[in-house]
């Protein structure tokens, strides 16, 4: 919510890669002062600004290997940009992405997140990745939030096996949904 709307006033102020090199790397800290490390987050921008101009002519790459490249982008950023921005489908695995399939126990609870990606990658078909990773991440914001998932009204309750030990642990019985 408070990354949004930052980047809503930000993408009102900073139009091309050239504005975010125009200004003074105060004045861009202090345009996202909100967000955490918004120090270090500036200092990604603005180096991302000049290696995409210097490097990459202005344009963007397609390519989530090549994204990563740039400042500041790690293999979750590079997996959403390249989803939305160019329709290639990907599953960028986030905080909730990780707990819901690790409670859903689709992944184990120790599989790192480049696994999770692996296993979620050959479990779902390849032309739903992209709709499947918002869908995870929506449901882990909304529905198996990580202090209280709401496990009493969960659709998935029945296939769950962390929502089956919450519920037991409150002595309620999960019932098979027909």
């Amino acid at each position: 919510v408070l990354v949004n709307k930052v980047t809503k006033n930000l993408f009102k102020k900073y139009k091309t890669p050239e504005d975010y090199l125009s200004v003074p790397l105060e004045e861009l800290q202090e345009d996202i002062r909100q967000i955490g490390l918004y120090r270090n987050k500036a200092k990604n921008i603005q180096k991302l600004c000049h290696m995409l101009l210097n490097e990459y002519g202005g344009t963007l790459p397609q390519d989530r290997d090549e994204l990563t490249k740039f400042p500041g982008v790690g293999r979750k950023t590079a997996n959403v940009v390249v989803s939305v921005a160019f329709g290639v489908p990907a599953i960028a695995v986030d905080t909730h992405v990780e707990r819901v399939s690790k409670r859903l126990g689709i992944c184990r609870w120790k599989d790192t997140v480049l696994q999770v990606e692996e296993t979620l990658m050959k479990k779902i078909p390849k032309d739903h990745w992209s709709k499947a990773h918002h869908q995870l991440i929506f449901f882990g914001r909304y529905h198996c939030k990580a202090q209280s998932p709401q496990c009493e009204l969960c659709p998935l309750l029945e296939l769950c096996r962390e929502g089956q030990k919450r519920m037991r642990r409150r002595g309620k019985v999960v019932q098979k949904q027909g």
